[in-house]
């Protein structure tokens, strides 16, 4: 039996049926308000149908002023708890574990909901971002935990921090976008205290039954690549949290940092101690047997992006075929529209350069 269709259990207890997690994908499609829709409620019960041991939404906002994308879903008001609910009840009626991702755009925050100054750990003069008080920072802590008891409340499986790709966590973690000179900045260790502060409020706010996951991004968006290596190391072998998961981009490139010569990304997360706390990564797998090849690389488990968007069924096909392989792209709108994707999902894949054809 491939590693793949085996259990995996979290450090709290958690236990996911295959190893194939959905990734947390933009797709636009609820409301201005971050009220939960129709349409991102089917892409997401279609894909737990679909045979994927744990399901994420797409990123979903912690603050008003921190939503980044239009028609994010949001986890910020008591307002999206009836929404949020119906989500989690319908992940978790086929078996999947059912996990919210939360997010703040800090400084890639869509400006007519921060009245056009976004937040950041410093000034950034690019984007017109300014600097956050000890206050602000200390209540988008709050924030965070906030959200995540209002996940658990609506009936969610767990959380995970999104501390990649340039957004907010991403901003305090990178010494180019986190100049700060407070308890939040200036050492490696100082520029994780807001996540790991997180981390110990959610932990302590709705206890361990309640997993939690990190998403972290080497390179790119002003991160150092040994930091987030070193940081990486510690949280794999922090029982506050159940699971790390990387974002590579393509999960067998090299590094592109020096100091890393001649490494793939994934052997440089991969190799890692861990106590306790799983392994997953997202990355261009597009096949079953690219599935296989990760996890016989050092994985606990995989994140499944663009394939689960050709396919709701990805995992269910992926684990029946060794050989299943994601369709050839492009693919038609009338193929989205039939597994499970709305109008504005597929418009919006429509602006991936040769996803969709014409």
């Amino acid at each position: 039996m491939s590693q793949l269709a085996t259990p995996l259990t979290f450090a709290n207890g958690s236990t996911l049926g295959n190893r194939y997690g959905l990734a947390a994908l933009t797709n636009l499609q609820s409301g201005t308000d971050g009220i939960l829709s129709d349409d991102e409620y089917t892409w997401l019960t279609r894909r737990a149908e679909g045979g994927f041991g744990l399901t994420m939404t797409c990123a979903a906002s912690v603050q008003h002023r921190g939503v980044g994308f239009p028609g994010q879903l949001g986890a910020h008001s008591d307002q999206h708890l009836d929404g949020l609910t119906r989500l989690a009840e319908g992940i978790r009626a086929h078996g999947s574990h059912a996990v919210v991702q939360l997010h703040h755009g800090g400084m890639r925050a869509m400006p007519s909901y921060c009245d056009n100054v976004p937040m950041c750990p410093s000034d950034d003069e690019k984007t017109g971002s300014k600097a956050m008080t000890e206050a602000e920072v200390e209540q988008l802590i709050e924030d965070y935990i906030e959200a995540a008891v209002r996940s658990q409340k609506a009936g969610f499986d767990g959380v995970e921090l999104h501390g990649a790709h340039g957004y907010l966590i991403a901003q305090f973690l990178s010494p180019q976008y986190n100049r700060r000179s407070d308890a939040y900045g200036g050492t490696a260790e100082k520029r994780a205290k807001v996540l790991l502060d997180i981390i110990e409020g959610v932990n302590r706010a709705c206890g361990r039954e309640f997993s939690l996951g990190v998403r972290l991004s080497p390179e790119r968006f002003g991160q150092n690549t040994t930091e987030i290596r070193d940081l990486a190391s510690d949280l794999l072998r922090d029982r506050r949290l159940d699971y790390i998961d990387m974002s590579l981009w393509d999960v067998f490139k090299p590094a592109h940092d020096e100091n890393f010569k001649g490494q793939s990304l994934l052997a440089i997360f991969s190799e890692l101690p861990r106590d306790g706390v799983a392994l997953g990564a997202a990355g261009k797998l597009y096949t079953a047997s690219d599935c296989e090849r990760a996890i016989e690389a050092g994985l606990d488990f995989v994140f499944i992006g663009r394939a689960a968007v050709v396919h709701a069924n990805f995992a269910k096909q992926a684990l029946a075929n060794p050989d299943f392989t994601m369709a050839d792209l492009p693919v038609t709108r009338a193929h989205l529209a039939a597994e499970g994707l709305g109008p504005k999902f597929i418009d919006y894949m429509a602006t991936w350069e040769g996803f969709v054809a014409p």
